[in-house]
């Protein structure tokens, strides 16, 4: 089991992330809960786990300062960011402390599944490089590590701006060619860029239409159709129903 200490002030979301989610079942253990970072601080500096996920917004040391910290002891536990907060400057200045991965509130559980099973692949790729010490599997460690940096980059990106995201934007992001970020995306995803945005607008356009306070033009202007129409037709092709149609089914269920 890799050792996870999980950091979240707000209570309720602090219980459900420790004791409601299968960590077991994706081969990690929780051996600490902590309502600030300087708790957690203290805990790290004596019996470091091999992940910390942690909130950004808290007293007396928030997530930022916390990562900071970690950075400059050169502690090899992994960060991950839990924050309400979607602004995407949170998410560069905490790569700037080798933050892993960034995922806003609520969390989504399949959003969970994938960082983490991320996560334990490359604790388990590390293992494997300790053991066999062997400069090709360093070599293809730090690679693999590149690559999924990149990649969490451009997802971050997107599920932040998706309302105005570009494939010029993202490459801009992480300093490479338009036409090369295409294809790397696509190689390592199995997904166009442009097929991802089309994704996360749609599941964002899904979960605003719940809200029967958000009118319809409203939601397609706020996931980046200015022409309700193309919305319209857009989201029928991805759901098989029309944005009214999709309304009218969570409306009965509910």
């Amino acid at each position: 089991m890799h050792k996870l200490l999980i950091i979240e002030d707000e209570i309720e979301t602090r219980d459900a992330l420790c004791h409601y989610f299968p960590w077991n079942e994706l081969g990690f253990e929780v051996v600490g809960q902590y309502d600030n970072g300087r708790q957690a601080l203290e805990y790290i500096k004596t019996d470091p786990p091999e992940v910390v996920f942690s909130d950004i917004k808290m007293p007396v040391m928030n997530g930022i300062e916390l990562a900071e910290e970690l950075f400059q002891m050169k502690c090899r536990s992994k960060v991950i960011f839990l924050s309400g907060y979607a602004d995407f400057e949170f998410a560069k200045q905490a790569m700037v402390y080798g933050v892993k991965d960034y995922i806003l509130k609520p969390a989504k559980y399949k959003e969970l599944i994938e960082v983490f099973s991320r996560i334990k692949k490359e604790l388990e790729a590390t293992d494997s490089e300790q053991s066999s010490g062997r400069k090709a599997d360093r070599n293809e460690i730090r690679e693999y590590n590149y690559d999924e940096e990149v990649i969490s980059t451009i997802k971050q990106y997107i599920e932040v701006h998706f309302k105005v995201a570009t494939l010029y934007e993202a490459a801009t992001l992480v300093r490479m060619n338009p036409s090369y970020l295409s294809h790397f995306f696509k190689q390592k995803t199995g997904q166009n860029f442009s097929q991802f945005l089309l994704n996360v607008r749609m599941e964002k356009a899904a979960t605003q239409l719940m809200d029967v306070q958000h009118k319809i033009y409203d939601v397609s202007e706020n996931v980046g159709y200015s022409n309700p129409k193309n919305f319209t037709r857009t989201f029928k092709n991805h759901f098989g129903k029309t944005p009214m149609e999709f309304r009218k089914g969570t409306e009965h269920e509910n």
